[in-house]
């Protein structure tokens, strides 16, 4: 008998709220095969982005650029791109056509092919640096926004693993990380991760006394 696929179907992404998306994506395993080497992490950290109405999001107000195209596409598909000319940041397409709605992976737990992901990053020493960020997962996980912004998240290149669904009480939401810009949306609890997981990003929310002004 053929072996049942795990993974999220296209119906799981073309959802309509993407703030619960986010969170029920902690505990899905992201899975990579690049060049024939598979590699994989168990997601431990999302961040939500809204869309048209989120001042935080690429596509807030309808823009639309050559960059941010992919945003538009039906859930389901890669949305890569390159931050400060440095750091290739994956997101997750959701919702139906030209609704912009994403969510950004910031961290996972290594699980499969650690060496391939070791050399990749130039490391030797396994340790959350390797996975904790969404720069420092692309790159372990050997996802690039040339190659993979668009790519469908139900093929063979990049997708998404089933897992059982994470106690409410293990996932923790809090505020997302580098959007003081979008002044009152920056304080939206559209930040989920694993609570207690030492692969989650070092990386803080919004303190108190940086609260935006609108």
């Amino acid at each position: 008998m053929a072996k049942l696929s795990r993974k999220l179907p296209l119906s799981f992404y073309q959802r309509p709220d993407v703030v619960n998306i986010a969170r029920e994506l902690i505990g899905k395993k992201l899975v990579t095969c690049i060049d024939g080497c598979r590699t994989s992490g168990i997601i431990v950290e999302t961040e939500a982005y809204a869309g048209i109405t989120d001042r935080a999001s690429h596509g807030y107000g309808g823009r639309r650029t050559a960059r941010n195209e992919m945003l538009y596409h039906a859930g389901g598909v890669a949305y890569v791109y390159l931050c400060y000319g440095i750091h290739h940041l994956f997101n997750v397409v959701t919702n139906k056509q030209d609704i912009p709605h994403a969510v950004l992976i910031r961290a996972v737990q290594p699980e499969e092919g650690i060496a391939e992901m070791l050399k990749r990053a130039g490391k030797s020493q396994l340790n959350y640096s390797l996975t904790a960020g969404p720069g420092a997962l692309s790159r372990a996980l050997g996802i690039h926004y040339r190659q993979h912004n668009g790519v469908s998240l139900v093929d063979n290149l990049i997708w998404i693993e089933d897992a059982p669904p994470v106690a409410d009480t293990e996932i923790v939401a809090t505020t997302r990380v580098g959007v003081a810009y979008a002044r009152e949306d920056a304080w939206l609890p559209y930040r989920f991760y694993l609570r207690d997981n030492p692969w989650v990003s070092r990386a803080k929310g919004l303190t108190a006394n940086e609260r935006a002004h609108p």
